[in-house]
């Protein structure tokens, strides 16, 4: 049995090493303030109507404005907040970010374009902003990583001279983890 449970250990970990270097990196990069860069471009839009609240008529306007430059539309979610008398769409992508926001006449607005560095874009995966593939891979690393975690500490418990040690540092790390966490 122990044998099988190290076997899967390594392979688990073996196949999710990749992700995992991502999500430590990132993440202690994003701690620190180093989110990476984006190249920021505008585009006049003509609009058929003013701006609404209305999310799908505004995602259609910029998935229409973006066909027109040969860009794909982002992979993430979008949302609709007010703008002084109009609205704006904020849509999130790994690739891309966009902000459709009023224009200087009722019929015009502002596409802004913010096309991620490749920081950045391993940091919007971090943050969830990929398509749907690698959300689901997210999960699977989230599983995976569970599982590693559970199965060492399988295996410490059940091996003799590794139990004592497990169980120290586990109890450890629950009182370093709640008193940091308290601390914050």
């Amino acid at each position: 049995m122990h044998r099988l449970l190290i076997r899967w250990h390594m392979l688990v970990a073996a196949f999710l090493f990749p992700a995992i270097i991502l999500y430590l990196l990132t993440g202690a990069l994003y701690t620190w303030g180093a989110k990476g860069d984006y190249v920021t471009t505008d585009y006049p839009v003509a609009l058929s109507a003013p701006l609404s609240d209305d999310i799908a008529a505004m995602q259609f306007v910029v998935v229409k404005a973006l066909a027109e430059r040969d860009m794909a539309p982002p992979t993430g979610s979008a949302s609709v907040k007010s703008a002084g008398d109009s609205f704006q769409l904020d849509w999130t992508g790994s690739r891309r970010d966009v902000t459709l926001e009023p224009g200087e006449s009722a019929t015009s607005a502002k596409l802004i374009v913010k096309e991620t560095g490749w920081h950045r874009f391993f940091v919007q995966l971090h943050k969830a902003k990929g398509g749907t593939p690698f959300k689901i891979y997210a999960v699977v690393l989230a599983l995976g990583l569970f599982f590693l975690v559970t199965s060492g500490l399988i295996v410490a418990f059940r091996v003799p001279n590794m139990r004592r040690g497990a169980m120290v540092a586990s109890v450890a790390g629950l009182a370093a983890f709640a008193g940091i966490a308290a601390m914050s």
